[in-house]
């Protein structure tokens, strides 16, 4: 009993899910967002090139990077850099899967006891899941099992919701680190009205600044906050469902009664 927490922390570390999909959808979008910048650069008669400015890259990403290290905890960075895979890997959420669980865990509990349970307290990846579990083979009343696990959806939900924060803010700095690049640019250009060979440089800089700033905040930063609040939505769906189903089984429904319940859930 006593290295059931340890299984459970190690599966949180998971994900917290049935496994990982793969999201093509993402990837196409990327791949879509790029190749219209980059189709209507070269439709215009530019080149790839004229796009790849290393100042202006640095100006942008280290001046983004750096105000949100300055406002952001620790932790709730790391809890960013953790949750990047869900842009292109989410957590798969198979709630078919928890209502065909949830439906036999409630006949295993009426032919045999609760505490028959116990056994699969260990076999679930889900650390929730693991938790509710737990608790029902511990026979708490159905309310106190919604209490303990509300805490725990409600944790969850708030450190999706600063990690997405993260990325908001980046969204929010880029752009304006952008504008400062390019007036650094324009600056530049001034210093040097005398040597019309350094001008081209410096009115590089400027634009190219803009467009980096304006471009990562609108197809990287921003779109991948709202990505992580989409999952993380999905995945409170997910928990609340498997809240439900325990919380019935405690409460002595039967599996037919469960069933209609939580088809619900279902898309």
């Amino acid at each position: 009993m006593a290295k059931k927490p340890a299984k459970s922390a190690k599966a949180k570390k998971k994900g917290g899910s049935t496994g990982v999909s793969f999201d093509f959808l993402t990837l196409l979008g990327v791949t879509l967002a790029v190749g219209a910048i980059l189709g209507g650069n070269w439709l215009e008669g530019g080149h790839i090139s004229a796009l790849l400015q290393l100042t202006a890259f640095v100006i942008v990403i280290g001046g983004t990077f750096g105000a949100v290290l300055i406002q952001t905890p620790l932790r709730d960075f790391r809890g960013a850099l953790g949750r990047l895979r869900w842009v292109l890997l989410p957590p798969a959420f198979d709630r078919e899967a928890v209502l065909g669980k949830t439906i036999e865990w409630s006949r295993i509990a009426r032919r045999d006891g609760l505490l028959a349970l116990e056994e699969r307290v260990g076999k679930e990846p889900d650390n929730l899941t693991q938790k509710g579990l737990q608790l029902l083979v511990d026979g708490l009343e159905p309310e106190a099992i919604r209490t303990v696990m509300d805490v725990e959806i409600d944790n969850a939900l708030a450190k999706d919701a600063r990690a997405a924060k993260v990325y908001e803010a980046m969204g929010g700095y880029s752009p304006t680190i952008g504008i400062i690049g390019a007036v650094l640019g324009l600056i530049d250009v001034m210093n040097n009205l005398s040597d019309p060979t350094q001008l081209g440089a410096g009115i590089a800089v400027a634009f190219v600044a803009t467009i980096y700033g304006v471009g990562f905040a609108n197809l990287l930063y921003l779109p991948i906050a709202n990505k992580l609040r989409a999952v993380s939505g999905d995945q409170m769906q997910y928990h609340e469902m498997v809240v439900d189903g325990i919380a019935m089984i405690a409460d002595g429904d039967n599996p037919q009664t469960i069933q209609n319940k939580l088809e619900g859930y279902l898309d």
